[in-house]
């Protein structure tokens, strides 16, 4: 079993047999000269090469240095154990105590130890060759003589009477020789193997490497739902805290003068009590003097008045001064929940790239096209129909159908606007501004401010939210007419929404006062 582990460790990666002129790479794997020699020749064309056993990578095809220590040990292993570990086959004259058979004799058809091979006749009838289990092979079954040769015509192996017989016209070759053609085909066809196994191994490397990528991207997606649905929920939550507390002074409204009503007619309720009992006593008294007496005093009309004003003002105002409210507040807070739940559908927009032709002199665009910011001096460019008078800058492509959505990096400091706009906007003037017209809609963050202000057709919103990053996404569901701006903190949150109809394709538009906004990938 020893001997079994040490020729598995002299056993060269490629070949499966013991090393033969071993070699080092760099990488500390050994293997036979001429299969690292095949391989690295083979690699030749690709730029790179690869170690067989580990992969290992080199730009240079390495220097191969001879392993004088394995050489010795192979050497070594090979002298102690000759033919023992290859086939396990012990020697026919040695009865008492089996000894591994170093040679065979094919005319003998006989086994030989190293002992046996000294005292065997040496006459070229008897061809020693490496120990075989199946001699009968190594026969003629015809003439019982050895096979020496190989005819190529038939493609079978033949005896020297073959030969100058049925065969005598016939290409006959010797063994060794037809054998070692043999083994140059098969090592043309291991070489275009051991090709296609490394084109295959790249392929499931790529194939691996698509994988992940598209793992990662499921997961980011994952990740952006989650995110998306945990907004959804506090948006929810924060609605019903609302309208719970709408309800509540809503019922102390209705509720309080109700109850002040029903402690009056309580009190009233009491002296009506009182008067019917006295007069019921009244009643039943037998003296006349009596009860013309006292009937004086009890005032008959005092019971029909009060009834009668607790009629007229018996008055319960059962109305819903804050109905109008709760169902305002239901509507948008749900249109603007049905805008969350449609950005799961929505897909990036195509590649935004800022369009210089319309970018206004002072302002500064990157070579890319992504990144804007105020330029130091004014950009020599031709004035037109299409290019603003200062500050702004629209994108190449415009949308006029589906739900989209773009990143954007600008500065927490402020001195930046983003949003939509009309191809019909004014170029000049104050009517060029974003927000200031019927035709965009902008996100405002004015310098130092701190806070955002939304804006559309001069109608300016101060948000109370305050700016937290430098990072927004800006949503467009243009079959629904809404305009969505979100920060991309650790978790989107909604920042507002412009709700409309869209009559005309839309840009995306930017302005910068300060700093630079850049458009990310």
């Amino acid at each position: 079993m020893a001997s079994a582990n040490l020729r598995d460790e002299l056993s060269c990666s490629i070949c499966l047999h013991i090393y033969k002129d071993p070699v080092t790479l760099k990488c500390g794997h050994n293997f036979c000269l001429a299969c690292i020699d095949s391989v690295l020749d083979a690699q030749e064309g690709s730029g790179v090469y690869n170690c067989p056993q580990c992969r290992a990578k080199f730009k240079k095809r390495s220097a191969l240095k001879k392993n004088i220590t394995l050489c010795n040990i192979v050497e070594s292993f090979q002298t102690t154990h000759p033919g023992q570990e290859e086939t396990g086959i012990s020697c026919t004259y040695c009865i008492h105590s089996p000894i591994p058979a170093a040679k065979c004799c094919l005319l003998c058809e006989a086994f030989l130890c190293l002992n046996h091979v000294k005292v065997h006749t040496k006459s070229t009838e008897h061809i020693l060759k490496e120990p075989a289990i199946f001699l009968q092979k190594r026969k003629c079954l015809i003439h019982k003589k050895v096979l020496e040769y190989y005819c190529m015509d038939d493609a079978t192996c033949v005896c020297v009477y073959c030969s100058v017989g049925e065969h005598w016209r016939h290409q006959v070759v010797k063994l060794e020789e037809a054998a070692e053609v043999k083994r140059d085909e098969l090592r043309h066809v291991l070489h275009k193997l051991r090709i296609k196994k490394e084109e295959t191994e790249n392929k499931i490397w790529k194939l691996q490497e698509l994988k992940r990528e598209e793992q990662k991207k499921t997961d980011d997606e994952k990740e952006r739902v989650t995110t998306l649905f945990q907004d959804i929920k506090r948006q929810l939550e924060d609605l019903e805290t609302r309208i719970m507390e709408v309800i509540s002074r809503q019922e102390e409204q209705v509720l309080l003068p109700l109850r002040e009503q029903i402690q009056e007619l309580e009190i009233k309720k009491d002296m009506l009590s009182s008067d019917t009992w006295e007069i019921e006593e009244l009643c039943r008294m037998t003296d006349p003097v009596t009860v013309l007496e006292e009937s004086d005093i009890i005032d008959f009309n005092d019971g029909e008045e009060t009834n009668k004003e607790s009629s007229e003002g018996y008055v319960i105002d059962c109305g819903d001064p804050e109905e109008g409210l709760i169902s305002e507040m239901l509507d948008r807070n749900v249109s603007i929940i049905t805008c969350l739940i449609k950005r799961i559908d929505m897909q990036k927009a195509k590649e935004i790239l800022l369009d210089v032709i319309s970018a206004a002199s002072n302002i500064y665009v990157s070579h890319d096209l992504k990144t804007a910011s105020i330029g130091r001096i004014m950009q020599n460019r031709r004035i037109g129909p299409k290019r603003f008078g200062g500050y702004q800058v629209l994108s190449t492509v415009s949308f006029s159908s589906g739900q989209h959505f773009w990143d954007v990096e600008a500065s927490k400091s402020g001195g930046w606007v983003v949003g939509v706009c009309y191809p019909s906007i004014a170029r000049i003037g104050e009517k060029s501004y974003i927000g200031y017209n019927k035709r965009s809609w902008g996100l405002y963050s004015r310098h130092n401010s701190h806070q955002y202000t939304v804006i559309h057709n001069k109608n300016e919103i101060t948000l109370p939210r305050n700016v937290c990053c430098d990072r927004l996404r800006v949503y467009l569901d243009f079959e629904s007419g809404q305009i969505s701006f979100y920060e991309l903190c650790e978790r989107q949150r909604h920042i507002h929404t412009f709700c409309t109809a869209f009559t005309e394709p839309l840009f995306a538009v930017f302005s910068i006062f300060r700093n630079f906004i850049k458009i990310l990938d």
